[in-house]
């Protein structure tokens, strides 16, 4: 097994490669540039901004050699101020800078300036990870949970009126549009009934300063049952919108599994042995109707982190889907370019954790 990992550790360095590639020249075909922002600023100079372009290695010009030093700087490859593929201190630009590479590009932790915060890259978002964070793991455990739970019961008792009512549930919640459901749940939720705060993940009114925060954290620990409970509150709805539409459609692929694995010759002979019922369909059937299950979780993991963009918005937390709609909106390059390949490399890694947990769920797979 740790043969395995490591050969497919190695195998998705390439694979990143492409996908940075992919999302660099993506990003060259958006309108605008990563000089849009500028533009609408009059009190910067076109000379300013020649400065700041040739700053980052992105004046454009048809030339394919330039795009090429683009992505070069971009990755942290191509010195950018020197103009060639080694350091100022004479050695490749690649390498890390206390062997005497380079200091920009994203190898060297330089992911650029967001021009819409002003800030660099990697700060904004290591800013706004703890709310997605949050956000993805509360709601990617409450689903899994009755996804499995609402999967099997609905396999075993087929056909039964419990059976009904979640296969009513999951075509209903499944054919919502998230943005819609995430509406209904704040007018009725929070404008109506009061019960749930419906923006932000804690109350301006109570809390020291930003979510995650030093002060934040020091506040907490002062006071964890008021600050926690907070949280929680402003937790409720965004976790429910994800949760309903993605539990309708899991629990389907787990009461799909369950069915055939209930149909299997082995759960037949564990039946004709003897073997209690609950033995039967949780120490046989189950684990081997979590394949499907462990597919589906794992990329979504990926999808929670970068694709809540409609969540994020609709509540206004402070996340990366927020984050990345309003990049989108102010034209911020180097911003959407650091979010959409994080999203990029989640997807790869775990894709790994998926095939790694097929050997633990299914004893009949082995990698060499």
């Amino acid at each position: 097994m740790t043969q395995y990992i490591i050969r497919r550790l190695l195998q998705a360095i390439p694979v990143v490669f492409l996908i940075s590639v992919i999302c660099f020249f993506l990003m060259l075909l958006a309108p605008g540039g990563p000089q849009a922002q500028f533009n609408q600023n009059r009190f910067v100079t076109q000379e300013q901004v020649t400065v700041w372009l040739q700053h980052w290695c992105l004046v454009r010009n048809p030339g394919p050699l330039d795009i090429l030093r683009e992505y070069g700087g971009w990755l942290g490859v191509w010195n950018c101020q020197g103009g060639s593929l080694l350091s100022a201190h004479g050695m490749p630009n690649f390498l890390p800078a206390f062997l005497g590479g380079g200091d920009n590009g994203m190898l060297h932790g330089d992911w650029g300036i967001s021009i819409y915060l002003n800030q660099p890259v990697l700060t904004v978002i290591l800013g706004r990870l703890p709310v997605t964070l949050l956000l993805m793991t509360t709601a990617w455990i409450i689903w899994l949970t009755l996804a499995l739970i609402l999967g099997v019961i609905a396999a075993v008792r087929r056909y039964s009126l419990f059976d009904q009512s979640v296969t009513l549930f999951s075509y209903t919640f499944y054919s919502l549009p998230t943005f819609w459901l995430g509406l209904m749940l704040i007018e009725v939720f929070a404008v109506s009934l009061h019960w749930f705060p419906s923006q932000l993940i804690e109350s301006p009114r109570i809390s020291p300063g930003p979510f995650a925060s030093a002060i934040w954290w020091q506040a907490f620990w002062t006071n964890p049952g008021l600050y926690g409970w907070d949280v929680a509150m402003h937790l409720v709805l965004p976790v429910t919108t994800l949760v309903a539409v993605s539990v309708a459609g899991d629990s389907r692929f787990v009461r799909s599994a369950m069915l055939e694995s209930l149909n299997q010759d082995y759960v037949r002979t564990a039946r004709a042995k003897g073997l209690g019922e609950g033995r039967v369909i949780f120490r046989h059937a189950f684990r081997n109707a979590l394949l499907p299950l462990i597919t589906n979780g794992a990329l979504e993991v990926a999808f929670l982190f970068s694709g809540a963009i409609v969540t994020e918005t609709i509540f206004s937390l402070q996340g990366m889907g927020y984050l990345f709609y309003q990049g989108l909106l102010a034209h911020d390059y180097f911003l959407l370019m650091g979010i959409v390949l994080i999203g990029s490399i989640l997807v790869v890694f775990f894709n790994l954790v998926a095939d790694v947990a097929y050997a633990v769920a299914d004893p009949r797979i082995r990698y060499n």
